[in-house]
């Protein structure tokens, strides 16, 4: 699912592995119950994907646990 301005949502915070200069980062958003939406940083008025809170914890494990490779 997408939503095609999250610009209203609030708590937004950038990923901890995102570099000092702000590119290629994203942002997720808190307070979403059973939901996480992910954004672009560089186009905070744009879209944001929304993952089931279950799948992005599974991804964030697999990341975590090197399955993505390096």
């Amino acid at each position: 699912m997408t939503i095609p301005d999250a610009s209203a949502l609030t708590g937004w915070r950038k990923s901890s592995y995102s570099n000092g200069e702000g590119a290629e980062c994203i942002e997720v958003a808190d307070g979403v119950p059973g939901a996480v939406p992910v954004r672009d940083s560089k186009n905070p008025h744009g879209p944001a994907c929304v993952f089931p809170e279950a799948g992005w914890s599974a991804f964030l494990n697999a990341v975590k646990g090197g399955e993505f490779g390096n």
